[in-house]
């Protein structure tokens, strides 16, 4: 059973794809209204950490709790069930939809017309340019607006825990700069986040808590701040 008040444990995890081991006992700790970033180079099982905890992968050995539960190898629409809400790399949306439409998918779990209206305005109160986008088509929005649109979606049935794989890959700069602060400003809301990001000292800026993987190993943990001034940090996965 988990063993302390986080809400989120991986313990030991080994996982992979079929012969491939790409996770060889990682364990990460979440505490709730906080910001976790999980960095490292290519290759060494930050997705693959995400795709554990959301349901995508089972893990050979080791556990994931959430709020207390454990739901090790739980199939993903039932990890969504207790509330835990997983945004994809790529800006995953429904292309030939409007924005409006992307979001009410996201509203599977809302019951009544009342309840998805709120669930809306607690996005457009985080996401305005949604509500401005909300009746234009996904696929003619900017990839920054996309971005945008995947995260509320995720918003829609007010997770717990919402797990964010490479939030910043392919956009302009502008764009990455807006992902960072509505991540801030989630955080600011009260949610809890779990980041995989290659933008690793961006992450590292808002992140209450770092972990750094290597060839699918725990290597460095610590506050953001801490691991951001941390020399051996700055060297091998920050460009010194």
């Amino acid at each position: 059973m988990a063993s302390n008040g986080a809400i989120l444990q991986v313990q030991n995890a080994i996982a992979g794809y079929g012969r491939v081991e790409v996770l060889r006992g990682v364990s990460i700790d979440v505490e709730e209204q906080n910001v976790v970033a999980i960095i490292g180079p290519n290759g060494a099982g930050k997705s693959t950490v995400l795709k554990v905890i959301a349901g995508f992968l089972t893990p050979r050995e080791g556990r994931v709790f959430f709020c207390g539960e454990d739901i090790s190898g739980l199939r993903p629409d039932m990890v969504v069930h207790k509330g835990l809400a997983y945004v994809p790399q790529g800006r995953v949306v429904f292309p030939r939809m409007t924005a409006l439409e992307n979001l009410e998918m996201g509203a599977f779990l809302v019951r009544g017309k009342k309840e998805i209206r709120a669930a809306l305005d607690r996005v457009y109160s985080v996401f305005p340019i949604l509500q401005e986008r909300r009746h234009q088509r996904a696929d003619t929005m900017s990839g920054g607006e996309q971005q945008m649109l995947a995260m509320g979606r995720a918003l829609m049935i007010s997770p717990r825990l919402v797990l964010l794989d490479e939030p910043s890959l392919g956009l302009a700069p502008k764009f990455v700069d807006l992902v960072f602060q509505k991540i801030i400003e989630m955080k600011e809301l009260g949610m809890t986040l779990v980041i995989v990001e290659q933008n690793a000292a961006r992450a590292l800026e808002v992140a209450d808590q770092g972990y750094v993987l290597e060839l699918g190993q725990n290597r460095f943990h610590g506050p953001g701040g801490d691991l951001l001034g941390n020399e051996q940090v700055r060297s091998l996965y920050l460009g010194g």
